[in-house]
């Protein structure tokens, strides 16, 4: 298997070098005006580097999250759990993947609550490797994350693979780009526009919808709690914040409270007029509905997925980090929570 194991003993190392300087006083490095600062603009490059996906987060990064990390479980680990974080990116590859995969490397490590492997290899999706974990975190796997495209055998096996696996009572975490998978659109009648559809119908029902439009970070949103009396939100206290990232939104077949239970959504009335302005008109949601966060029970398993996380600089937020402890402890089948869809069939 082409994956590395994050034993309870490694420690992270990270070199520090100083340097002797000699400092030119300040009046006479001919320093020149500084031009005007430009507005917040994006993200840094897809992590590919000559055609790989790239497996190294940046140190800094890593530094912040480590700062950031909760010191404990919420509840300790019925038993020794295992993660295999899948970080697979077929469509666009996030620059925070390797960092995200870091983090649950490290949360596992401080608060004991699993140990971690992880994996950017489709190969390593077998139905007998999947048998040693307890939960798959499924780290921005864009587009057909499973699929070998010259052997349809092979697809078919592992996307049975995963649903056999969680149906069968264990976890599943999606965080942001995990739900712009397998989708697609087909031809609209007579001039119609295209119909955003999914392309693996079981799948776009287990994560809980499917991607269709997003505002580009850094979009500021401000996030409400729609079960303040959930254990996944109670670092949140109930109280609505502000935060800047690229925010997903889901096609309104694909996406409902019927399906799931909402634990965070957009508070939408909070939204700027040209900022709900952005969203195409063709593909708008009708309902104002957009969540963010929640969880759904697929057969005996159990889902979690959180939209937020394209950035790296959310992963250095507490109770970002706090809220996906409870997540994956819940995923994990360690920490009891109200599941049931939001609004009843």
């Amino acid at each position: 298997m082409n994956w590395r194991i994050a034993g309870a003993g490694l420690l992270l190392a990270i070199p520090c070098m100083l340097h002797a300087q000699t400092v030119t006083p300040q009046t006479d490095r001919g320093l020149k005006t500084p031009q005007p600062a430009k507005p917040l603009s994006g993200d840094r490059p897809q992590a590919i580097a000559d055609g790989r996906q790239l497996e190294t987060p940046n140190s800094g990064d890593v530094v912040a999250v480590l700062d950031a990390l909760p010191d404990h479980a919420i509840v300790p680990p019925k038993k020794p759990r295992r993660i295999l974080v899948y970080a697979y990116a077929d469509g666009w590859v996030h620059s925070s993947i390797p960092l995200a995969a870091r983090m649950v490397e490290e949360m596992g490590k401080k608060t004991g609550a699993w140990t971690t492997t992880i994996t950017y290899n489709p190969v390593d999706i077998t139905s007998e490797n999947l048998a040693y974990f307890d939960c798959i975190f499924l780290d921005q796997t864009t587009g057909a994350f499973l699929d070998d495209k010259k052997d349809p055998a092979v697809t078919e096996a592992r996307r049975k693979a995963l649903l056999d696996f969680v149906r069968s009572g264990k976890g599943i975490v999606g965080v942001h780009a995990a739900s712009d998978s397998y989708h697609g659109h087909a031809e609209g009648e007579a001039g119609a526009p295209a119909k955003l559809i999914g392309t693996w119908p079981e799948w776009n029902k287990a994560i809980g919808g499917f991607f269709k439009f997003h505002w580009l970070y850094p979009q500021m949103v401000t996030v409400k709690i729609d079960d303040p009396k959930s254990p996944l939100t109670a670092m949140f206290h109930g109280k609505e914040f502000a935060i800047h990232d690229e925010i997903y939104t889901y096609a309104q077949d694909s996406f409902s409270r019927k399906n799931v239970h909402v634990l965070t959504s957009i508070d939408y009335t909070k939204m700027s007029d040209a900022d709900k302005a952005k969203e195409p008109a063709a593909t708008k949601r009708t309902d104002g509905d957009y969540a963010l966060s929640w969880i759904r029970r697929e057969g005996k398993g159990r889902v979690f997925y959180e939209a937020l996380g394209h950035n790296e600089h959310v992963y250095a937020m507490p109770a970002y980090l706090q809220h996906m402890l409870a997540g994956i402890q819940y995923a994990l089948g360690d920490l009891e929570a109200d599941d049931r869809p939001s609004v009843a069939k």
